[in-house]
């Protein structure tokens, strides 16, 4: 007598939920491990290349690490010296600035005592109420100020051990996902391997020379223009717009409010304004399709719930990996049966044609993939 081992359809989609909550339940709870693991094997991704050049040439193991790490190091150094000196230029401008924003805020209440009934005493009343409480709100952030610092210093000094670990043991760690499958699997695991590597090494490249040329294109053409702290607001909106959607909102806030404290006029805001919507729509629709390409598209629905996820669960660190996560998952689920359907909810191939029309969009056909994924222009990652 044979029997069955497949379940049934709902407790398969049952356990896979229940999975999925546990996992979630999981990452929350161990954020403080995974934040700077998870980094750290992006990082160690990037300087994978940097590592092997070492290996071919005979070096020791330990020594071409520790030479990559310092290699790493150094262009981190160079970004915190350059942001250093535009924040100290910053500051010197201190009470140039301080006279501005009182301008702007003598003006901005003098319209608004013209255009509403409410008198210049009510608005400093109003503002004296907000002043209070936002000392009383400093009070309690300060209060934890010690402990956010304390787990920055952790963090970042996690980071080059982790990094170090995992290139030393990268040998041992592919022995163990291989062993987590059967023999008949190992190709289909080291072609998942592979692509997931050529995922992360061109997004993350992609990102380090999106900084560099978004850095470069928006703060020169703000120098040239004449705007005050130019490299500056270039630097912190080609950081900020690594997070996607809500980076660039942020960093357009920024440079607005960099620009009214560095000038008594207004029509800097919107040169400035005008000048990162040319600069991003270039960016978009242009440079970056071509350094990163479209090996994984990620659809925006996927991407914002990610950001915010990421964002609860670990901040700012998790909001910069959602991203890439997002792009790593879809590759497996891609390419396990089992969850090809998890895969097509993460990603861009988006159908011309309704499944309820077309029937042969139902299955998990390779052909069906392929031919979504050439409507869509998704290239294959070997490419």
């Amino acid at each position: 007598m044979e029997f069955k081992n497949e379940m049934p359809l709902t407790v398969r989609r049952s356990l896979e939920v229940m999975g999925l909550f546990f996992l979630g339940w999981v990452v929350v709870l161990a954020k403080g491990l995974l934040a700077p693991l998870l980094l750290a094997f992006f990082i160690s991704i990037m300087l994978l290349p940097v590592y092997s050049f070492f290996q071919k040439k005979r070096v020791p193991d330990v020594l071409a690490i520790v030479i990559s790490l310092l290699a790493l190091a150094v262009v981190f150094g160079l970004i915190i010296w350059f942001f250093s000196a535009q924040l100290a230029s910053l500051v010197a401008d201190f009470p140039t600035i301080q006279q501005n924003v009182t301008r702007h805020l003598r003006s901005l209440s003098s319209w608004v005592d013209n255009n509403t009934n409410i008198s210049t005493d009510e608005q400093l009343n109003f503002i004296s109420e907000q002043s209070n409480k936002l000392i009383g709100y400093a009070g309690t952030l300060l209060g934890g100020a010690a402990g956010s610092v304390t787990s920055l210093f952790i963090f970042v000094g996690l980071l080059p051990i982790y990094i170090f670990l995992l290139l030393f043991y990268k040998n041992l760690l592919l022995r163990f996902v291989f062993l987590w499958f059967p023999e008949r699997r190992h190709q289909q695991v080291e072609d998942t391997l592979h692509e997931v590597k050529m995922i992360i090494k061109s997004y993350l490249f992609g990102l380090l020379i999106q900084v560099t040329y978004m850095t470069v294109l928006l703060g020169g053409i703000l120098l040239i223009i004449g705007i005050k702290h130019a490299l500056l607001i270039g630097l912190i909106f080609a950081f900020l717009n690594l997070i996607p959607y809500v980076g660039a909102l942020l960093g357009n806030i920024i440079g607005v409010l960099l620009t009214l404290a560095s000038s008594a006029e207004l029509w800097p805001i919107f040169v400035v304004l005008g000048t990162i919507a040319g600069v991003q729509f270039l960016d978009n629709n242009i440079l970056m399709p071509r350094i990163v390409g479209s090996k994984v598209k990620i659809n925006a629905l996927a991407t914002i719930i990610g950001v915010v996820v990421g964002g609860e669960v670990a901040g700012i660190a998790g909001m910069f990996l959602s991203l890439p996560i997002i792009a790593v998952l879809k590759v497996i689920f891609d390419r396990a049966e089992g969850f090809k359907q998890w895969g097509v909810l993460f990603g861009d191939e988006r159908p011309k044609r309704s499944p309820m029309q077309e029937p042969v969009l139902r299955e998990k056909s390779e052909a069906v993939d392929r031919q979504l994924k050439r409507e869509n222009k998704i290239q294959p990652p070997h490419a």
